[in-house]
């Protein structure tokens, strides 16, 4: 895992390479001339990289927590919203991913990155769209607003668990005490077929919550 950063000619000006081999990238939001990068394989490393000086990037420090965020939402300057799964070691020592998980982060310590606090929905099988569109998430720190749309399965071990609820969470964060459920909005005709393991019937996003709004 590399970044780069270009000139205004599109030539090399400076680098960060080799940042958690034989992982993944999964997110990566910049903000506050930094980037803050996610990488996954066993556990969650969010990376703090300083890109103020372009000529000399550098990683100032790194948390490590269960789970991933596919998405990285800015709360305010020194706060980030994350959106994505909770993992756990099974028996074997492989990874299994678990539910839908919202992770609120302080890096307010650039070389102390904190996790404030987290809020995971339903079991293994579970989903939420923010994590391969954007626009599914929905927030407004004005009126303290976050709502995402989420296909929620019960846990059952090893196996995808059976449908329990279809919809948008609707949430208030706090930097001090994090995420509080307000309340659900029930599109209850949502179903899917999960048989093997794999999955069968239509698309769950084809009937599922895909935009919240509010007036």
């Amino acid at each position: 895992n590399n970044l780069y950063i270009l000139d205004k000619d599109m030539k090399l000006a400076g680098k960060v390479e080799k940042l958690a081999e034989d992982e993944i990238i999964y997110s990566v939001r910049f903000m506050q001339n930094r980037a803050y990068m996610v990488t996954y394989k066993q556990t969650d490393p969010l990376f703090v990289i300083d890109v103020k000086d372009p000529k000399n990037p550098k990683v100032l420090g790194k948390l490590k927590i269960p789970g991933f965020s596919n998405y990285l939402h800015p709360y305010d300057d020194t706060t980030l919203i994350g959106v994505g799964k909770d993992t756990e070691v099974n028996s074997s020592g492989g990874v299994i991913t678990k539910g839908v998980k919202l992770s609120l982060f302080d890096v307010s310590n650039v070389s102390s990155p904190k996790e404030i606090d987290n809020y995971t929905m339903g079991g293994r099988g579970s989903e939420s769209l923010v994590s391969q569109d954007h626009k599914a998430f929905l927030f407004d720190k004005t009126k303290n607003i976050l709502s995402i749309p989420v296909y929620l399965t019960e846990d059952k071990g090893k196996d995808y668990g059976n449908f329990v609820f279809g919809g948008a969470y609707v949430f208030t964060v706090d930097k001090k005490d994090g995420f509080e459920l307000k309340g659900k909005i029930d599109h209850a005709d949502s179903k899917l077929v999960v048989s093997g393991g794999a999955w069968a019937g239509y698309n769950y996003y084809d009937r599922n919550v895909k935009r919240s709004f509010y007036i």
